[in-house]
């Protein structure tokens, strides 16, 4: 028997904001739990940096309700909410040390200087700053300016962590490597988190659920292996991963018409006969069988393969139908493909996805 989820932490309510004429939310709801770490993703224009400002009263909704830990905090300023923010920017206080910066948000609360210090201390060696207490902003790499800013945010305790793409200013193996520590760190305080991203990796890799948003509505929220295994519409399958989309027509019950090939799907989610529709799969879900399936087996040729470290990506066509399709190393080192080579290849039923053109 499931246990009963517990009291949502943050309810946002039929959330709208608009820009003159423009929509940027459009009657968002959603619950964030405790403790959760939640990404809004999507691309630029999405609206996901709009509601998390909504959230921290830096925008002001024109309609909806937001709810955190039982109070109504719809209307009040952001001097009144109980958050912590971190900005892709850092915005860290140039003129002060890495501890002052720490330290500004519990010197204005006028708490007794050992608290301040002891406080301090706790946040820099939480984020592995320790021997950098004195050093300026200017002195520290972006990496360490962003665990500055991140003990900033957590050093009133805050019941919200607000990240506003913190990690994007930052190149790849230094936002990698701060991922992780962010993840572990997250999950050590227990502080509920909302991200915004717009980098797919860093959702799937820190998110306990995803929000996948677009043109001001949520589109998916889910899980991260609900939002790439089970994609509810072709943006959030094209948006999360690499995606295939072949156009068809609904030949039957189970059987979708792709130009000359007839491919059994598993759910046709209700589709009538006739009905145009676009299938998807993606590049990992296709297989070259060691003895052909009797259904969804097609010959393609090998248009053009590409190394990628890990695998290989062959791009392929069967007659009029485009694809990619990922093979694992051992693979094709085994097959030895070359351009032009023709290989069977089989899509299976359950990894189709069928959404209405």
């Amino acid at each position: 028997m499931d246990e009963p989820r517990p009291t949502p932490y943050l309810q946002i309510r039929h959330l709208r904001k608009t820009f003159r004429t423009f929509v940027a939310l459009e009657d968002i709801s959603l619950e964030v739990y405790p403790g959760e770490f939640i990404c809004f993703l999507g691309p630029s224009g999405c609206g996901k940096t709009t509601l998390l400002r909504c959230i921290a009263g830096l925008e002001e909704q024109d309609a909806g309700e937001i709810i955190q830990d039982g109070r109504d905090i719809s209307r009040l300023p952001a001097s009144q909410r109980d958050f912590g923010i971190v900005f892709q920017s850092y915005a860290l206080f140039p003129n002060l040390t890495a501890a002052k910066n720490i330290a500004y948000g519990l010197e204005n609360m006028k708490l007794p200087r050992a608290q301040i210090q002891a406080r301090v201390q706790e946040l820099l060696e939480l984020v592995g700053l320790s021997d950098f207490a004195h050093k300026y902003p200017a002195q520290l790499s972006g990496g360490q300016q962003q665990r500055v800013a991140l003990a900033r945010a957590l050093a009133l305790s805050p019941g919200l962590l607000l990240l506003d793409e913190p990690l994007s200013a930052l190149d790849a193996r230094v936002r990698a490597g701060l991922r992780t520590e962010l993840a572990l760190l997250q999950r050590r305080i227990g502080v509920t988190t909302i991200m915004v991203t717009h980098d797919q990796e860093e959702a799937l890799t820190l998110a306990d659920r995803i929000v996948v948003m677009d043109h001001g509505t949520i589109q998916q929220i889910g899980t991260p292996h609900e939002v790439y295994r089970y994609p509810r519409t072709p943006f959030v399958a094209n948006f999360i991963g690499e995606m295939n989309f072949l156009v068809g027509v609904v030949a039957g019950q189970g059987w979708v018409q792709c130009g000359a090939h007839q491919l059994r799907v598993s759910r046709l989610n209700g589709l009538a006969q006739g009905t145009s529709v676009k299938l998807a799969i993606r590049p990992e879900d296709i297989v070259i069988p060691t003895a052909a399936p009797a259904e969804n087996t097609l010959s393609a040729r090998v248009q053009h393969h590409e190394f990628l470290g890990a695998f290989y990506r062959l791009r392929l066509a069967a007659e009029e139908l485009n694809f990619i399709l990922d093979l694992p190393m051992a693979q094709a080192r085994d097959l030895d493909l070359t351009r032009q080579d023709l290989l069977p290849v089989h899509l299976p039923a359950d990894f189709l996805h069928v959404y209405p053109s």
